[in-house]
């Protein structure tokens, strides 16, 4: 059942911002972010230190669109049917019986991801990518909306496995949430005094509201002269001096949906080329490696994208 009218689909999503920031205070920006991907049907990696909100920023999103919610901690011993769930023989039928497993709900947050193996981490990764999983020959097709937010800490941290390129462009956006400030870190001291806030976060949305926004988004004019901009900036980042790995065809894919969204968000049908400037570090950084000579000298990831920015010609429209 609908939570609003969306013949207003702007205000619902303002709406939808703010029920989060109530819990998440001062992070406006990246949980506009974050609706982005969850709109662009796409799937965030925010990496950051722990106990800076990142599960809080899920849940309240969660329990903001009426969704199910499920939340997996990758630890080093957890298997792949942890995830997707197993097959179990019924001696009472005599068949096997599909037990889900956490990966089926609409909002997912897998915590430290990069705590688990590679091959735990592959069955999260393909299930992100195909919005089903195959057990035993049977395909289950995953609920929608289906948004998944993974965890990492920082790779110096010890007992990590970093995710490898190609399962790192699986995801749309790489966030961070950084510290608060002091008057941030004030109002949310006094916030937790009493009941926690997010026990007191209502639905704003329904699933069938976030299915028929993500409608919506597709919709969203990408001019020639835009997508032009957008191949020229992945193009580039392939032949940049520095640059071991640039952006792959799915990263050019995502910018394009990323940027229609936030065109949608920002209540406008139609994309210009501000919003690719403000989403090509969030959807480029975390799908580009630099070559280890590069970065000896001094060369970083946010250097190469200004790079990129600067020597790029912008469409005028």
């Amino acid at each position: 059942m609908s939570m609003i009218k969306l013949e207003q689909p702007h205000q619902a999503i303002a709406a939808l911002i703010h029920n989060v920031e109530t819990v998440l205070i001062g992070k406006k920006h990246v949980i506009e972010l974050s609706v982005v991907a969850l709109l662009a049907k796409g799937h965030v990696l925010l990496e950051d230190v722990p106990g800076v909100g990142k599960t809080m920023l899920v849940r309240s999103l969660a329990r903001s669109i009426g969704g199910q919610f499920k939340r997996i901690q990758f630890t080093p011993d957890l298997l792949p049917t942890d995830v997707t769930g197993v097959s179990i023989f019924n001696q009472k039928t005599m068949e096997f019986e599909f037990r889900q497993g956490p990966i089926f709900a609409n909002v997912i947050l897998a915590d430290e991801i990069n705590r688990t193996s590679p091959k735990t981490q592959s069955a999260l990764l393909e299930a992100m990518e195909e919005h089903s999983v195959t057990i035993d020959g049977h395909t289950h097709r995953l609920h929608q909306p289906f948004f998944v937010m993974a965890t990492q800490n920082p790779l110096e941290y010890e007992g990590t496995f970093p995710l490898p390129e190609a399962q790192l462009d699986r995801f749309l956006l790489q966030l961070h949430l950084g510290y608060p400030t002091d008057q941030q870190e004030l109002e949310m001291i006094n916030g937790m005094l009493g009941e926690h806030p997010i026990e007191r976060v209502q639905p704003v949305l329904s699933v069938e509201d976030v299915l028929a926004l993500q409608r919506q988004v597709s919709e969203v004019t990408l001019s020639d002269a835009v997508k032009t901009y957008i191949v020229r900036l992945s193009q580039r980042s392939r032949e940049h001096p520095d640059v071991y790995l640039g952006i792959s065809p799915r990263g050019t894919l995502a910018l394009c949906r990323a940027v229609q969204a936030l065109a949608f968000v920002r209540g406008r049908d139609y994309v210009i080329p501000d919003d690719v400037k403000e989403l090509v570090p969030y959807t480029f950084r975390h799908r580009m490696i630099l070559k280890p000579e590069a970065r000896l000298e001094g060369a970083t990831v946010e250097r190469v994208l200004s790079d990129l920015l600067r020597e790029t010609r912008v469409p005028i429209s």
